[in-house]
């Protein structure tokens, strides 16, 4: 638990923290983290407002987070709630209230909200104290819902939460408004560059770059343990990736609509234009003044490599599109990367993306069954994708099951 002048100094650094955090996924798990440990909370959620609805995104539980094996995951779906009076965050939504209650199995009948049970018989987890707070900007008002559930004192007991726990959160819910706020701002920049690509290519769909985002993800996390990399660069490198993964094919908008359009295959010419969207891609971010501009600029640029060397573009200078000195073979084309050449992130999303647009409908194919995705990357192990990734995806497989779950078409 954090001594209270601990809490105090840590909402003091709260605000720079939270605005380092660009990805709205991202933010999300770092505000709740932070509003848990403040109130020394078992569990809790988050809700964004949308469309006039709140919506559920995030759930963090450590009690059941114990009794799973390691490297799994808790298993949410996402839905929508009404805002209005009869759900606590639905009324907590509509008034712009705090609510501290100390039991919601013993909530007054004659409020209008009342505590829904389903969720506690369906995990068999005992929900008591419950802290629900308004997240509002000035200029937005209500962009979310912050919900922490079951204080626990020294020993461990659920407890209330106290009016200090309240006095805090209410700092706390000031800060991660406007950190929230400007990562949904991020997230739209985003997702309309990602609707333009859309336009001009059907594939490239929010579900799509949602998931490849949440696979490479799952993939960077589980490869940076193995290789011993510090929390603090796995944490900005989560940021980055997941942002730079999700405009993996940004690069398409260079692309005549006679090629993406086309509903069947492409011949040798119209393939070889194609494949010049990695190094349009990549040029987008030429001017590079963050670490996400080199994230991007490395996905877009390597992710059509492959491990064993026949990828595409290779070494070429972006600019140019011409093979790097010492690096035009002998068809005067860049040699290919191959192996740890390739960037670790282009690496990790070449086998997010194919793994997605295997499972997924494409204009000239249905999406295929499990088993015969998981055979082909099986087969392309060591071949197409790094082998040890391979590896990772096979012993996580569940996790990503769960984010195809959450980011349905």
């Amino acid at each position: 638990m954090l001594s209270e002048q601990e809490k105090l100094e840590s909402i003091s650094s709260l605000g720079v923290e939270l605005n380092q955090v660009n990805d709205l996924d991202i933010l999300m798990e770092h505000i709740l983290y932070k509003a848990r440990l403040f109130a020394n909370a078992d569990a809790g959620s988050i809700y964004i407002r949308e469309d006039g609805k709140l919506l559920f995104t995030y759930t963090q539980n450590d009690t059941l987070q114990e009794m799973l094996a390691e490297g799994e995951k808790l298993i949410f779906s996402t839905f929508t709630i009404p805002i209005d009076e009869n759900s606590i965050a639905g009324y907590v939504a509509q008034t712009g209230k705090f609510l501290n209650i100390e039991d919601v199995y013993a909530i007054d009948s004659s409020l209008p909200f009342q505590f829904s049970k389903k969720f506690d018989k369906t995990v068999k987890y005992k929900t008591q104290s419950m802290l629900t707070i308004p997240l509002a900007t000035a200029s937005k008002g209500i962009v979310g819902i912050l919900q922490i559930l079951n204080a626990r004192d020294e020993t461990g007991k659920v407890v209330s939460f106290s009016d200090k726990d309240e006095k805090i959160m209410h700092n706390f819910a000031g800060i991660a408004a406007v950190a929230l706020e400007r990562a949904q701002m991020t997230r739209g920049i985003l997702l309309r560059m990602i609707r333009m690509a859309e336009m001009r290519d059907p594939k490239e769909t929010g579900a799509h770059v949602n998931r490849v985002g949440g696979f490479s993800l799952e993939l960077y996390e589980n490869w940076a343990k193995r290789h011993n990399i510090s929390h603090e660069e796995i944490e900005k490198n989560r940021d980055v990736l997941r942002l730079a993964a999700m405009l993996h094919d940004v690069g398409k908008v260079a692309i005549s609509d006679t090629i993406l359009k086309k509903p069947g295959r492409f011949n040798d010419e119209e393939y070889a234009i194609m494949k010049k969207h990695s190094m349009y891609g990549a040029r987008l971010f030429i001017d590079r003044q963050s670490s996400f501009d080199e994230a991007a600029q490395m996905v877009a640029l390597d992710h059509h490599e492959r491990w064993d060397g026949k990828g595409y573009p290779g070494h070429i200078d972006i600019e140019t599109g011409e093979p790097l000195q010492g690096y035009r073979g002998d068809d005067g084309k860049a040699i290919p990367k191959k192996e740890e050449e390739i960037h670790i992130f282009g690496r990790i999303v070449a086998l997010a993306d194919v793994f997605d647009a295997l499972s997924s409908v494409r204009v000239y194919k249905e999406a295929w069954d499990e088993e015969k995705v998981l055979r082909i990357i099986e087969e392309e192990r060591g071949n197409q994708f790094d082998p040890e990734l391979v590896d990772i995806f096979f012993a996580n497989l569940n996790n990503f099951r769960l984010i195809q779950e959450r980011y349905k078409e």
